[in-house]
């Protein structure tokens, strides 16, 4: 992760009132979570020709 992004994130979860610990724990795997997603959805997009 580029250390934008974690700033960025650290920056909204202070915003919401959600421990920066938390979001340095929880992160990662929802990072992953998305980027499968994404590469998922991508695949299927290639797939259908859009």
């Amino acid at each position: 992760m580029l250390g934008w992004d974690m700033t960025a994130a650290l920056a909204m979860a202070t915003a919401l009132g959600i421990s920066p610990r938390a979001v340095v724990e929880l992160l990662p795997g929802i990072e992953a979570a998305m980027v499968r997603g994404m590469t998922k959805q991508n695949s299927q997009t290639d797939l259908s020709g859009d």
